[in-house]
C-alpha cells in the first residue's frame, strides 16, 4: 500500500472539520512550498545533484531548518538509490513520507499528559511576550470547559502591564475563574493560591500563566524554577506539562526561543500559534527534529475553537493535499 493511500485511510477516520482546519490553516505554506516543488519537478525531469541543491533551497525557505534539511536530503538520496528512482516526479511522495516520519516518533507524543479522573492536572505555560501565550491558555480553558471539566487559570505573569487583565478577559469568554494577585506580586505566591483554590474547588485542570520576559535568562530560569518548586511541593507530580508557546510566523526565531527556554526549564511540549498566518510552516519539522520536543497544540485561527491537538497525518495532508489528489488521479485503476 502506498504512503498516500495509507495517509488517506488515516485521515478518513478523523473528522472533516479538523481535516479542513489543517488544510485551510496550512494554505500559505502549501501554496509556497508545493508551488516551488511543482516548478522544481518541471525544471528537473531527472534527478541529479543540481536537483537536490535546488530542493535544499526550497526546504530551507520553508523554515524547515538547515540541519533538518541536510538530514532529509541525504535520506532522500539514499531512498532514490535504493528504490532506483530516476525521475523527480516519482520522488515527491517520498519527500512527504520522510517528513511524516520525522514529525511523529510515536502515536501518543502529541497527547497532553492528563491525570486520571478525580486528580488535578497542572499545566504550566511558558514563552516570550507577544507569541499568543495568554490566548492559547484561554482557548485551552474553553476546550476543557466544553468537555465538562472544572477548570481554573492562574495569572502568574505579574510583571507585564495588562497581563492579568488580559487573562481575565479570556476567563470571562471561556467561563473560567482566574486566580490572581496584584500586579508586581510574587508569581510563586499566585501559584500557591491557585493550587489551594484548585484543591478546595476540586478542579480537574489548572492552567498557569508565567512571565514572558525578565531582565535576563538567569532571572527567568530562577523565576520558573521557583514556580515549579511551589507547584511540585503542593502536588508532587506537578507540573504535568510545561508547554512552550511559539509564534510560527517568527520562523527561525522560534527555534532560538525554544532553545533558550529549553535551557531554562524542562519543556515537555510546544504550542505553535498563528500557523495559519505563515508561509513557513516547516518550522514544525525543525522544532520536532532538531530539539526533540513534540508539538502538542497548534493555532489555526482566531476563534475560541481554533486551538487543535497536533496530528502529524493532518499536517502532512494539509501540506501535500494537492499532491495527494494528483497521486490519486494518477493511480486510478491501479492496485495499491
Amino acid at each position: 500500500m502506498s504512503f498516500f493511500k495509507k495517509l488517506k485511510d488515516r485521515i478518513a477516520t478523523q473528522t472533516d472539520s479538523v481535516t479542513d482546519k489543517f488544510k485551510d490553516g496550512l494554505s500559505k505554506t502549501r501554496n509556497s512550498f508545493v508551488g516551488a516543488m511543482n516548478d522544481l519537478v518541471k525544471d528537473f525531469r531527472e534527478i541529479d545533484e543540481d536537483f537536490f541543491e535546488e530542493l535544499e533551497e526550497i526546504l530551507i525557505s520553508a523554515d524547515i531548518g538547515v540541519y533538518t534539511v541536510m538530514e532529509l536530503v541525504e535520506e532522500l538520496k539514499d531512498e532514490a538509490r535504493t528504490r532506483n528512482i530516476l525521475h523527480a516526479e516519482d520522488l515527491r511522495p517520498v519527500i512527504s513520507e520522510k517528513l511524516a516520519e520525522m514529525l511523529q516518533k510515536s502515536e501518543q507524543e502529541s497527547k497532553l499528559n492528563m491525570q486520571e479522573e478525580g486528580e488535578l492536572t497542572v499545566i504550566l505555560f511558558v514563552g516570550v511576550n507577544g507569541v499568543g501565550k495568554t490566548t492559547s491558555i484561554g482557548k485551552l480553558a474553553h476546550q476543557f470547559k466544553q468537555e465538562g471539566k472544572n477548570v481554573l487559570m492562574a495569572a502568574g505573569d505579574t510583571f507585564r502591564a495588562g497581563a492579568i487583565e488580559q487573562l481575565e478577559v479570556w476567563g470571562q469568554r471561556a467561563g473560567v475563574e482566574v486566580i490572581k494577585q496584584q500586579a508586581g506580586s510574587d508569581p510563586a505566591a499566585v501559584m500557591y493560591d491557585a493550587i489551594q483554590s484548585a484543591k478546595s474547588k476540586k478542579a480537574d485542570v489548572l492552567l498557569c500563566d508565567t512571565a514572558g520576559r525578565l531582565q535576563n535568562k538567569v532571572n527567568l530560569m530562577n523565576e520558573l524554577e521557583k514556580v515549579k518548586r511551589v507547584l511540585s511541593r503542593e502536588v508532587p507530580t506537578a507540573p504535568h506539562e510545561v508547554l512552550l508557546v511559539l509564534d510560527a510566523t517568527t520562523g527561525q526565531n522560534a527555534m532560538s526561543q525554544a532553545k533558550a527556554f529549553g535551557e531554562a526549564t524542562k519543556v515537555s511540549g510546544i504550542v505553535l500559534t498563528k500557523l495559519d498566518g505563515t508561509a513557513k510552516g516547516g518550522i514544525v519539522l525543525a522544532i520536532r527534529n532538531e530539539l526533540n520536543i513534540p508539538v502538542k497544540l497548534v493555532g489555526l485561527g482566531e476563534g475560541l475553537d481554533d486551538l487543535h491537538e497536533f496530528q502529524a497525518e493532518q499536517y502532512v495532508h494539509g501540506l501535500f493535499s494537492d499532491v495527494l489528489e494528483e497521486a490519486e488521479h494518477a493511480a486510478e485503476g491501479e492496485n495499491y
